[in-house]
């Protein structure tokens, strides 16, 4: 759990509390949890409970959001006791929730619990619960939690009125008996979803705003949840969500479906509050420390580090592009496809324990996260991979999102449908080979010189299953593009037992200056592999 908890603990919540409707459930309901029945009794009446259906809560979100758009933004009135806001890393994870507590415990497949306000998380979010077209507000209550060791002086300390930090949620994920955690919202507009067998690693967003550019960047927050309670044997959980920052506020709708491969359905509603340079749509970022490639810097014995190995991207033109990721140096933005592409993701490709030797991290089960893009088409844009250097686990170097050509202005409306997919290693749709492994290093023939960022490099790609398994006898034709810098030597051979193709080459950098590199297999002009990308910075 190590690099997971620092990752997610780590995202710094920005919730602030605002107005609420608030509807209270009928008395003396049996079917509800505790957490539900003791609220119930501290929620005002206000007479509109028509609020609550699925299609007018949507747009009873969404006019608060387009009213919020309008006003200057406001940051939180309120603090957290010092203490709180003093608590270190352990002893925030020492103040656990109750299970016994949990929100729908018995009569759902769902079961939410709650995050405690404190430690990063100093502005909590308002969360609400929706049932037969009624809210309820959730207000904090400290005897939900267990605060063990020396943890225990912060109970108490929180009053009813702050709210949550926010909130995870269980179901049958891997058991008929057993409740596990499939997804969680956390800090700022962080979420994470796994899929069966998988741990918590890469996270979603619910936006990025001037995300890689020379100046800070802003992170909208989650102000509100509305929770909608299933029914009992339900398989889908609808929520909703207020966003808010200083540039923008929106209106979110999700739809989670937990099973093989984990889905999330997102609908955004954005609104501008003022101009915006660079607006990051669907963003997700991860961790990619080292891989298999020289690792100058890292004296460990695990082989590899990361929980993401790669970027996938399935052009709007039916190409598929492989960017795997690095490490630095410096800050790098790269522009991978333009127009709307079809879907893009960052990968964990390889899922062999070996390759990483970790029994606490289990890097090997983090997931793969795809975004289907849906209709309406987004518009003209391109796909951005932004990446930095790391020298530590517990720090996400790597994002990627889609950016709209035209900015959003102040006043403007955007509207963003996408479906949120968590895999393991494949994209079960993709028919083409795949990159199987990248290598790099110093030319065999140049070893007799010094080795030092200037000598020639040996370029090994291999390409593995789809397509290109099947090509028997056919010899595929290596198609490399290389704007900078010369390549020579460029060859095709067959992996042993029929696995796939090896294309290697040699690259002279020129001047000491990065190169981009694509390349891929064909057979007759057709593609039988995915485009691997890759830049090769000299440093």
């Amino acid at each position: 759990m190590r690099g997971t908890l620092m990752r997610l603990l780590g995202r710094v919540a920005f919730g602030l509390l605002a107005p609420v409707l608030v509807v209270a459930c009928e008395s003396g309901d049996h079917e509800l949890s505790p957490l539900f029945q003791e609220n119930q009794a501290s929620s005002s009446l206000i007479a509109e409970p028509h609020v609550a259906s699925a299609r007018s809560l949507f747009e009873y979100v969404t006019d608060r959001a387009r009213r919020l758009a309008r006003t200057s933004y406001e940051t939180a009135e309120f603090s957290l006791p010092h203490g709180m806001l003093n608590l270190d890393y352990d002893q925030y994870r020492s103040i656990r929730f109750r299970p016994d507590a949990a929100l729908w415990r018995d009569n759902s497949r769902f079961e939410i619990q709650l995050f405690h306000p404190g430690y990063l998380y100093d502005e909590p979010v308002r969360i609400n619960v929706v049932r037969n077209e009624q809210i309820v507000e959730l207000p904090f209550d400290a005897s939900l939690f267990l605060y063990d060791g020396t943890a225990a002086p912060v109970a108490g300390l929180v009053t009813r009125e702050l709210g949550y930090a926010g909130f995870r949620i269980h179901y049958p994920l891997n058991d008929a008996a057993i409740k596990d955690e499939v997804a969680v919202f956390l800090g700022a507009s962080y979420f994470r979803l796994v899929g069966p067998g998988q741990v918590y690693g890469l996270s979603s967003r619910g936006l990025a705003v001037d995300i890689g550019l020379n100046k800070a960047e802003e992170f909208p927050s989650f102000r509100e949840f509305w929770l909608v309670q299933p029914d009992p044997e339900a398989t889908t959980l609808t929520m909703y969500a207020l966003l808010d920052s200083p540039s923008l506020s929106g209106a979110y709708r999700f739809e989670l479906e937990p099973g093989i491969n984990t889905a999330l359905q997102v609908d955004a509603r954005i609104f501008g509050r003022r101009d915006i340079t660079k607006l990051g749509v669907a963003p997700m970022s991860s961790m990619f420390l080292y891989d298999q490639n020289p690792r100058p810097f890292f004296d460990d014995f695990r082989g590899q580090v990361h929980d993401s190995d790669g970027a996938m991207v399935h052009t709007g033109d039916g190409e598929w592009i492989w960017r795997p990721l690095n490490n630095g140096p410096g800050t790098n933005v790269t522009s991978l496809s333009e127009g709307t592409p079809k879907g893009f993701g960052l990968f964990q490709r390889d899922r062999s324990f070996a390759n990483y030797l970790d029994l606490e991290a289990l890097y090997d089960r983090r997931p793969s996260e795809w975004v289907e893009v849906g209709e309406p088409s987004w518009g003209d844009g391109h796909l951005e991979l932004l990446s930095f250097q790391t020298r530590n686990e517990f720090n996400d170097n790597a994002a990627l999102y889609w950016v709209p050509d035209q900015p959003l202005k102040a006043g403007e409306q955007r509207s963003f449908r996408y479906r949120l997919i968590t895999l393991d290693g494949d994209h079960p749709v993709q028919t083409v080979g795949h990159v199987g492994r990248t290598r790099i290093g110093i030319d065999d023939f140049a070893r007799a010189t010094a080795s030092n960022e200037r000598s020639p490099r040996r370029v090994v790609v291999d390409f593995v299953g789809g397509d290109v398994s099947r090509l028997d006898e056919v010899v595929p034709v290596a198609v490399l593009d290389a704007p900078s810098g010369t390549t020579s030597d460029l060859n095709v051979q067959a992996l042993p037992n029929g696995e796939g193709w090896r294309a290697a080459f040699q690259l002279k950098p020129r001047g000491g200056k990065s190169t981009d590199l694509r390349l891929r297999l064909e057979v007759e002009g057709r593609r039988v592999t995915e485009t691997w990308s890759y830049t090769w910075n000299p440093q």
